[in-house]
């Protein structure tokens, strides 16, 4: 009778255990995957603005010449 209970508290404990961690390792990897993916879309618009500034023509290397003067 003892053993009986014991297999079925340890059975139960694990299963809780086991179920616990499941869904604290799928939050936390919903939330990993959510930090790279707001990163991906701040350095992809940041990028878009890099890029426009340089096309705009606003930027521009000077020469030795310019840069002595």
């Amino acid at each position: 009778m003892l053993r009986t209970r014991l297999l079925w508290f340890t059975l139960g404990f694990s299963v809780s255990g086991g179920s616990i961690a499941h869904l604290v390792w799928r939050d936390l990897y919903a939330e990993r995957f959510a930090i790279t993916s707001d990163m991906k879309e701040k350095f992809n618009a940041l990028e878009g603005r890099v890029s426009g500034l340089e096309s705009s023509g606003g930027y521009e290397n000077p020469t030795p010449a310019q840069a002595e003067s």
